[in-house]
């Protein structure tokens, strides 16, 4: 009866409507993530090709920095999986 009071929702009812918000924090957690690699691969993809154009010799360390925004999408994605799993 307790339940059944919360305006007018049945259990199965609030079962999918908890289920759809794990999904759409799910979504948000990778698509957040996404978004704000994507915004600081911009800013030092950009630099990275005017510092390899300049001096040839930091290619490496370059190479290292445009990776490292990339770690965030996966932690992203690694709470995404924990909050659907």
């Amino acid at each position: 009866m307790a339940v059944e009071s919360l305006a007018g929702m049945t259990p199965e009812m609030i079962e999918a409507s908890q289920a759809g918000m794990k999904a759409l924090s799910a979504a948000l957690a990778v698509g957040l993530t996404g978004i704000a690699a994507a915004l600081a691969e911009y800013g030092i993809g950009s630099a990275a090709v005017g510092a390899t154009a300049e001096n040839k010799d930091v290619f490496g360390l370059v190479l290292i920095l445009t990776v490292i925004p990339e770690t965030i999408v996966i932690f992203g994605l690694v709470v995404a999986l924990l909050l659907l799993f």
